[in-house]
């Protein structure tokens, strides 16, 4: 099938899939025109790769993992240390969100929102940080 199809059955966009052949990440055989031919293991790679990515994993971290799905060899630990370390990532990312969520909060909370010029919003980011 060709890549507009490939893209259809995937939920991924050409140029995504594109880029995945430039990186290495799927290889599809190509005609002998020049076009892609995408089978069912390269639309199985895709989905994977949409899929591993949705959960926030790096292309490199995407690389990692479609070696070790490869490798019937692979210790299921391997795999379990890169998903530990997105999952400490993404904690990281929530504890931060929280944090911007209760200061802006506050801020809000403190503002009148009136017709006086005086806003503790603006006062706050216009503060200089230590």
């Amino acid at each position: 099938m060709n890549i507009s199809q490939a893209g259809e059955r995937s939920g991924l966009p050409p140029k995504t899939i594109r880029f995945y052949e430039e990186i290495g990440l799927i290889a599809p055989t190509r005609q002998s025109n020049g076009y892609r031919d995408f089978s069912e293991d390269d639309l199985h790679k895709l989905a994977f790769l949409r899929r591993a990515r949705a959960l926030g994993f790096s292309t490199d971290e995407c690389r990692q993992l479609m070696g070790l799905y490869t490798d019937q060899t692979r210790a299921s630990a391997d795999v379990k240390a890169l998903a530990t370390a997105q999952l400490a990532r993404i904690d990281a990312q929530l504890a931060e969100l929280q944090e911007m969520r209760r200061t802006l909060a506050d801020l809000v909370s403190a503002c009148a929102g009136d017709a006086r010029p005086d806003c503790p919003i603006l006062s706050d980011l216009a503060r200089e940080q230590r």
